[in-house]
């Protein structure tokens, strides 16, 4: 059984989270950064989706490029670079050996960036609801 968290960006700036389990899950296997995901196929009618990263089971960043399902390799700027000093200007030329995931959505991968392309009619996030402080006051 597969099962995913879904990070979705929307298109004001706003993120929504959502976890699709098996057999809407299934419409992200074997898919790669980059690609284009109907919302039809994964209980989302009308949107239209594009995979922008995610992570795995220990947390390590997705990267595009790397093919392999987890890898050490030297970084000098883009995803999975950041380190403990981020306030510090970094030296120029510095490289720092990290592990990433490669980018390939497989089933060691438990978070899925995405972000929204086409907008379809029903909101993903629900309206808020009043908070129990609000009802009582009125």
């Amino acid at each position: 059984m597969v099962e995913y968290k879904l990070v979705i960006g929307m298109q004001d700036g706003k993120c929504v989270q959502k976890e699709v389990k098996s057999p809407d899950a299934d419409a992200f296997s074997k898919k790669i950064i980059g690609d284009i995901i109907k919302g039809d196929s994964c209980g989302f009618p009308g949107y239209e989706f594009e995979i922008t990263g995610g992570s795995d089971k220990c947390g390590f960043p997705m990267r595009k490029g790397i093919q392999a399902a987890r890898k050490k390799v030297m970084i000098g700027k883009g995803v999975g670079f950041s380190g403990k000093n981020r306030n510090k200007k970094k030296q120029k030329g510095l490289l720092k050996r990290r592990t990433v995931c490669g980018e390939r959505v497989t089933s060691i991968i438990r978070q899925v960036n995405l972000k929204v392309t086409k907008a379809g009619k029903e909101p993903l996030a629900a309206p808020a609801e009043a908070t129990p402080t609000e009802e009582a006051k009125q």
